[in-house]
């Protein structure tokens, strides 16, 4: 049994042509279903034919259309409960830079961290907010740069 701040780590089976259809146009009509209701429910079709429904809410629907779209694609997919708290290192992997690098963002208050005796944590939500304004100043320095292009005329 796993306890419940686990990161839990799936990487997809190997599926087939027709597989990796049937997972697309289940996502795509998943979603389309979404767009139009407020409340759902699936129809299950079990091996003995019986076809019981299963109500659920949007967001787990949306969820599972998430899951099916990372599938098709071959994208591993990660679960992590949203309270959970990362230590340097797991942070420094989680955003693909340096143990020192996660240490300096902290130390200069651009990444939120608590103490713990003397070991940093930085919670998910944190890291997550961020990535988020990295990937926001990140963008806003590619459209400056494409801006600049436009301006001196350079083609691309």
């Amino acid at each position: 049994m796993t306890t419940p701040d686990k990161v839990r780590q799936v990487v997809p089976p190997q599926m087939s042509q027709k597989d990796i259809e049937i997972a697309r146009v289940a996502q795509r009509c998943i979603m389309e279903s979404l767009d139009h209701s407020r409340s759902a429910a699936i129809t299950l079709t079990t091996d003995s034919g019986e076809r019981p429904s299963v109500d659920l809410p949007p967001a787990a629907l949306r969820f599972i259309g998430q899951l099916l779209g990372a599938m098709s694609e071959g994208r591993p997919i990660t679960l992590i409960p949203s309270k959970r708290e990362f230590s340097t290192v797991e942070a420094a992997n989680f955003i693909n830079v340096s143990r020192p690098f996660v240490i300096k963002e902290m130390e200069a208050g651009r990444l939120k961290h608590r103490m713990v005796g003397t070991h940093r944590r930085v919670a998910f939500e944190d890291l997550v907010e961020y990535m988020n304004v990295i990937q926001q100043k990140q963008q806003s320095a590619l459209d400056r740069m494409a801006d600049s292009a436009r301006e001196l005329d350079l083609d691309y």
